[in-house]
């Protein structure tokens, strides 16, 4: 049973729709998800357009999609399941998408916690450089996450895996190019 169960429909929050509460979590999600691969295409971006500034973006931007993507995971948590750990876990444990979607957000927290200056140098450039390669697990986790949570055939999901698969295609072929 949901929240919006019990309210009438006089009552519920104009232009949020019968489930104000899914509205907003897939709101979070969905804002999470585009925030990502935007970090995930600020590089491809700055050297097709050679354009280094760019990539002064990448970390903000970086770090506003944790934070949409913690906001998503917290409503989940506060509004949908209302802090219900068993509840949660065997969600966890029995849906395959929210397994993934934590994946997910698991991923991202080493990146948010290490996108300061001060992490880099803790960590040296080059093991910052591959504990950041984990933002591409987390790209796909999340594209896994929205194409599974989907009832029925929906394009959106798709689409979201496309971009991904371009950026990480791009990503590949230019190390190849580097590597001759």
């Amino acid at each position: 049973m949901t929240w919006a169960t019990y309210v009438p429909a006089t009552k519920r929050i104009a232009g949020l729709g019968a489930n104000p509460i899914e509205f907003v979590h897939h709101y979070l999600g969905v804002t999470a998800i585009n925030l990502l691969l935007l970090t995930l295409a600020v590089t491809p971006a700055a050297q097709i357009f050679q354009q280094p500034f760019f990539g002064q973006y990448r970390r903000l931007i970086g770090l506003f999609s944790f934070f949409y993507a913690f906001l998503h995971l917290a409503t989940y948590v506060a509004l949908d399941q209302f802090f219900d750990w068993h509840s949660i876990l065997t969600d966890i444990l029995k849906r395959p998408y929210i397994s993934i979607g934590v994946l997910a957000i698991i991923s991202m927290l080493p990146l948010a916690i290490t996108s300061t200056s001060g992490g880099v140098k803790r960590l040296g450039a080059s093991k910052w450089r591959q504990l950041h390669r984990l933002s591409y697990i987390a790209g796909f986790a999340a594209c896994l996450h929205f194409f599974l949570m989907q009832k029925g055939f929906q394009i959106e999901p798709i689409i979201y895996f496309i971009i991904l698969i371009s950026l990480l295609l791009y990503r590949l072929i230019k190390s190849q190019f580097l590597k001759k």
